[in-house]
């Protein structure tokens, strides 16, 4: 992968982008703020759900495992904690948290779909363990277990945390980190083929279809929200929502590809080959990004962004999604 290639073509095409991790809201709850009453020590979601894993076991007791329906209600609940958290303080990771709220309330919409899914509890339980490798690389860098945190999160985390870029860049950290380095990890996990032999890649690819919608109302809602530069060059026409999507497909159609490697590996050094691969691939586009999207000192500066921020950071979202518009705070499905 042509990392930095990449980041300057995506840069050109997209300057400030339009994300495209993304979702869409199903609903969101009306409060004037984010729900601050559930302050005891977080634990990680995993380790306290009887008979977790990363497998798709349909007779699974849990209902994460199995791909149960009600599944979705815990993963949005983790995942809003961390967007709530963030934005109330104007953290610069507040984007990529809201950014994933959303991109699962619009799979719980679109799975309610007749026949978008081909298994719907496969892929229910392929967006709990997506969650999950987010959830648990933030809640250990934030509690300091950074030997537990893969490079490209701490990459990410770490820029945010200390303001070093653009809304844009916090973003693209972000996305690079869980769809070059976790997708590849969950999908080999998950499993890539189903009972009857057929591939797994259908349902896999029809998630890129509300990706690509989600794009425009998302970035709105940043820029009203959390740094109004993340759309400095949107378009009429939707040339730079496509250039993003351009892109962000490429790493989801790699990461695939990465996964096949994973699983077809023959042995275990040749699986930690494949992986070594899959970490040197992320850190690379993570570093393109730093380059590219850093603030410059006495050129540019993160405080216009953060004085905005404290001023609208509960502005509602002025763009609708697909099925309405959303509240700043919380989810509800």
């Amino acid at each position: 992968m042509h990392a930095r290639s990449v980041i300057r073509q995506f840069r050109s095409a997209v300057g400030a982008v339009s994300a495209v991790v993304v979702a869409s809201l199903l609903t969101v709850a009306t409060t004037a703020g984010p729900a601050r009453a559930d302050l005891v020590p977080y634990v990680p979601w995993s380790s306290h759900l009887a008979g977790w894993t990363d497998e798709y076991i349909p007779s699974s007791d849990n209902d994460c495992v199995a791909g149960r329906s009600n599944c979705l209600n815990a993963t949005l609940k983790e995942q809003s904690r961390i967007a709530d958290d963030t934005a109330s303080t104007c953290s610069h990771n507040a984007i990529f948290a809201r950014a994933y709220v959303r991109m699962t309330q619009l799979y719980g919409y679109t799975r309610a779909m007749p026949g978008y899914y081909q298994d719907v509890s496969y892929f229910n339980h392929v967006d709990a363990v997506f969650a999950r490798y987010y959830t648990d690389s933030y809640y250990n860098w934030q509690s300091g277990n950074r030997s537990a945190v893969p490079q490209s999160w701490l990459t990410a985390l770490d820029a945010a945390k200390n303001k070093l870029v653009s809304g844009t860049g916090d973003l693209l950290l972000g996305m690079n980190a869980h769809i070059n380095r976790d997708l590849p990890y969950v999908m080999a996990a998950v499993g890539l083929v189903a009972p009857d032999g057929s591939s797994r890649k259908v349902d896999y690819t029809a998630v890129e279809a509300w990706l690509y919608q989600a794009t425009a109302p998302l970035i709105a809602e940043f820029a009203a929200r959390f740094d109004p530069s993340i759309d400095d060059t949107a378009d009429p026409h939707g040339i730079s929502n496509a250039a993003l999507f351009q892109m962000v497909s490429g790493w989801r159609e790699n990461a695939w590809r990465n996964a096949e490697a994973l699983v077809s590996a023959p042995s275990p050094q040749a699986r930690a080959l494949v992986a070594a691969n899959i970490e040197a691939q992320a850190n690379t586009v993570a570093q393109g990004i730093l380059a590219t999207q850093s603030y410059v000192p006495l050129l540019t500066s993160t405080v216009p962004r953060d004085t905005y921020c404290a001023a609208h950071k509960a502005d509602a979202p002025p763009v609708a999604y697909a099925f309405g518009y959303a509240t700043a705070w919380g989810y509800a499905y």
